[in-house]
Formats: C-alpha cells, sequence, structure tokens
C-alpha cells in the first residue's frame, strides 16, 4: 500500500483513510464529512490531496506524433502549455486508462494517469516507443493538490501567484519558494486548478493553500466528496464508466476521440462502434424516490425486464437525492422511466440528461 507524501498532514486532523487504487488516502475529514466539503467546493473552495494520480513523462523527437498514434484524442488540436483530456485504448477499444496530457513542446510531453493504471500506461507506452522517445513513470516524483471552487483564483492570487490561463491550460509558478505546475482543470465542474509541486516540496506548498482557505471558509476535503462532485458532472471514473470492457463509444466519451486522426491504438474497432452502433451505452439516472444508487445495482424497465445496471450512484448533496450513472441498452431514452432494484427494493428513477448540477469549469 502506497502513501501520499502529505499522509502525515491528513493522520493530523483525522483524517478517515482508505485504499484507493493501491494508495491509502483520505476519505472524509471530521466536521462536516463529504456533506460539508463537498459544499465548500461548490460555495467556496476546497482543497484535495490526489497525489495518488499518477505521473509520467514522454520525451524525444517526434514524442508529438508518437502519442497521436497511441492516445484517442488530436494533440495536435492544442498549443504548448495547454493539457488535454484522452484515453489510451486496447486494440479492441477498451480503454486502458483515461488521462490528461500536458504539451509542453512537440517533443516534451507529461501525463497523468489513474493511479492504479500508471504502470500499464507506462508500460505500452514504452512498448511501443522508437528508441529515440523515451518514457518514464515519475509516480512517485511529484503530488497533486486540487484548489476547487469559486474562490480558487483568490486562494492562488493571495498565495502571491497572478495565473490569468484559459481552462485547460497550464503554466509554471512559484509557491513558497517551490516550482509548481499550476494547470486550471479538476474533476469537480468548478472553476480550479491542479498543482503540481515536486515531492519534497509538497509539505509547504500544502500548508500555503490551507492558510490561506481557513479564512475564506474553505475546507480539506477527501476523495468521497470528490466522488460526490464528479458524479454530480457525469464525469467519468476509470473502472466504472470506463474500463478494459467499456469502450468511449459505449461510455459517451467519443468528444475525447480524434476521428479524423488516421489511426491510432484501437481506432479501427472505435470507428466500427461509430458505424455500426453498441449495444449499450452510458446513461444518467435520477431517483424520483428515496433510493440511491451505487454501483453494480440491476436497473430494469416498467416491465420488469433488465436493461443495464449502475456503474456510479451517490446521494447528490447539491439534489438532494439519489443520482448515478448506468450502462444500459442503447435504445434508452431521455425521461424514460426504470426502476433499481435497491437491495432488494424496487426504487423508481428517470432517466435524464446531464450535468445533474450546472458546471462552472470555465
Amino acid at each position: 500500500m502506497k502513501s501520499s507524501p502529505l499522509n502525515d498532514k491528513h493522520l493530523a486532523l483525522n483524517a478517515k483513510m482508505a485504499d484507493f487504487g493501491g494508495w491509502m488516502m483520505p476519505i472524509e475529514y471530521p466536521g462536516g464529512g463529504v456533506l460539508a466539503e463537498h459544499a465548500a467546493v461548490r460555495e467556496r473552495v476546497g482543497l484535495f490531496d490526489v497525489s495518488h494520480l499518477g505521473k509520467a513523462s514522454v520525451i524525444g523527437n517526434g514524442a508529438l506524433d508518437f502519442l497521436n498514434r497511441c492516445l484517442t484524442n488530436d494533440l495536435t488540436r492544442i498549443d504548448n502549455g495547454s493539457a488535454q483530456y484522452t484515453l489510451l485504448c486496447a486494440p479492441d477499444g477498451g480503454v486502458v486508462d483515461d488521462l490528461i496530457a500536458y504539451r509542453n513542446s512537440d517533443s516534451d510531453f507529461f501525463l497523468v494517469p489513474n493511479a492504479s493504471n500508471t504502470s500499464d500506461v507506462v508500460d505500452v507506452l514504452q512498448r511501443q516507443a522508437p528508441v529515440d522517445i523515451v518514457v518514464t513513470n515519475l509516480h512517485t516524483d511529484f503530488a497533486v493538490l486540487a484548489v476547487q471552487g469559486p474562490l480558487a483564483p483568490d486562494v492562488l492570487t493571495k498565495l502571491g501567484v497572478h495565473v490569468d490561463i484559459d481552462y485547460m491550460a497550464f503554466t509554471h509558478v512559484t509557491i513558497s519558494g517551490a516550482d509548481v505546475i499550476v494547470c486550471r482543470t479538476g474533476y469537480t465542474g468548478e472553476l480550479g486548478y491542479e498543482l503540481l509541486p515536486r515531492v519534497q516540496d509538497a509539505s509547504r506548498v500544502w500548508d500555503a493553500i490551507t492558510d490561506v482557505i481557513a479564512p475564506m471558509g474553505g475546507l480539506v476535503c477527501g476523495l468521497g466528496a470528490r466522488d460526490t462532485l464528479r458524479t454530480e458532472m457525469g464525469y467519468p471514473l476509470h473502472g466504472h464508466e470506463l474500463s478494459l470492457q467499456i469502450s468511449p463509444v459505449e461510455a459517451g466519451a467519443t468528444w475525447a476521440v480524434g476521428w479524423k486522426k488516421q489511426s491510432f491504438i484501437g481506432s479501427e474497432s472505435l470507428k466500427m462502434q461509430r458505424e455500426n452502433g453498441t449495444a449499450r451505452k452510458s446513461f444518467a439516472l435520477k431517483s424520483l424516490d428515496r433510493g440511491i444508487p451505487r454501483a453494480g445495482m440491476i436497473v430494469k424497465n416498467l416491465a420488469g425486464k433488465v436493461v443495464g445496471e449502475v456503474t456510479s450512484g451517490t446521494f447528490s448533496p447539491t439534489l438532494k437525492l439519489g443520482i448515478g450513472l448506468a450502462l444500459l441498452k442503447s435504445d434508452t431514452e431521455i425521461g424514460q422511466a426504470l426502476v433499481i432494484d435497491v437491495r432488494g427494493r424496487d426504487s423508481q428513477c428517470e432517466v435524464v440528461k446531464l450535468p445533474f448540477a450546472t458546471s462552472h469549469v470555465r
């Protein structure tokens, strides 16, 4: 079991800790837990330690073309200093992982995959890489801190950092004497930034941020709130909405595929799925009663026929009701009434459009 470089900080705050992708990470903190932390991000600002996320570099002449032959999205559509959400697929179209690619230059990229899939991503890229391109696993070299919420720009200003960058752009700054990569992105649906200091600098950057957010009513937040926030946006989580068994077409992530590219790993399978359709697709469900969807629960139509299953589900602190994402038969329609088997009891729900809550990322 790996631990964050900020593990001592979480233990000192009596955080509830749990395994997340092979890392012992904070799920929630005393003093309100998930509900209070969720509200802080939606209304003010929250700070997350997401250092379990992977990090890797791809460096060498031709790195841009190489990655474009491996990843689904089209890296030629972004400039240096911009980041892009993308996927690494298997030849059959299943998803090895979804990740963020930071473009420093045509020959220098920084990747942020998911914790448990970092080694798989690095292994695939190392096997595919030509001799003049070096792929390096930097998983334990950097920490990742997410400052999320409407007051996030004020936090950086108070830290002496004046960051005026577009959504999905990044820059290099100094915070408390530490060099930090700052990218305007996140996983909550709120305006925010992800900060990547070196591991040896993580503690003092964390302390500087916590000192600033406290007078604002901001909170340190755990991965429990991160999950409720991302579910309200309909953001996928690998192993749930995306996996080696669930393609981008099935997951509704076709916007992260560069369909005009000549080829990439899995392109033939994905193009075939796009042309012929798939038997199942991802949909959003909103509870019509007190039931709360959970991953793995069976979904049925009103005639009692199984039409799919929930991939992620939770209680929405914003809507004050149960919400979920589910992989259902492709002919399912928005507005359709369905039933979720909640521990042997039928719970009524409705198929709705995403997101469940208004996005403020831009």
